[in-house]
């Protein structure tokens, strides 16, 4: 593949995923890589620090997250801030086949799954920032983020499982279950 290509990133990316699944994420190189994708290794540090990066690929959730609670209506809630933001993310998102090959990877290394844990701790930050901006108290913040990003997971995983469900739709079906999980039930008249 000639190196003038367009989309270099996303070329590496998928190289990338092919030779973790092929080969184990362990016994693949940065060089074999760039290779794959018909690029140069200093092409790859270019786009990615280490080759574990190579599956987090830049802040592009994170940067689109913030800006949405950025640009909340200034009249919701916080938690309703965070689920709309987070109900956009599919915006986003690349391929759900993509992504569950992805997320097979991950679980089969330690590494990445360490690494999968400190991406989503910066979305955590990035957010409660967001929010503190907002006129949200610190800890009052972070205890929302846990508990939407509880809710953002449980909604990605349904996301990736059911292709004709809409992740907005997961989102608020995920709040609304937990809702009804922490709601004491309704007294009984006798």
């Amino acid at each position: 593949m000639p190196r003038w290509e367009s989309d270099a990133q996303g070329r590496l990316e998928r190289a990338a995923l092919e030779l973790f699944e092929r080969q184990g994420f362990e016994r693949t190189s940065v060089a074999q890589i760039a290779r794959a994708a018909g690029l140069t290794e200093r092409s790859f540090y270019r786009y990615f620090p280490d080759k574990r990066e190579v599956l987090f690929a830049g802040r592009e959730l994170e940067a689109h997250l913030v800006a949405q609670v950025e640009a909340a209506d200034p009249d919701l809630t916080p938690f309703e801030t965070l689920l709309a933001a987070l109900g956009t993310a599919d915006e986003i998102f690349r391929p759900r086949t993509f992504l569950l090959r992805r997320a097979t990877v991950i679980a089969a290394n330690p590494a990445l799954a360490e690494r999968d844990l400190i991406k989503l701790a910066d979305i955590a930050d990035a957010l409660t920032r967001a929010l503190e901006r907002r006129g949200v108290e610190p800890g009052q913040a972070r205890f929302i983020i846990d508990v939407a990003i509880a809710i953002s997971r449980r909604a990605t995983s349904r996301w990736l499982a059911d292709p004709d469900a809409t992740f907005s739709e997961l989102v608020a079906q995920a709040a609304a279950e937990l809702g009804e999980a922490v709601t004491p039930p309704a007294p009984t008249v006798r």
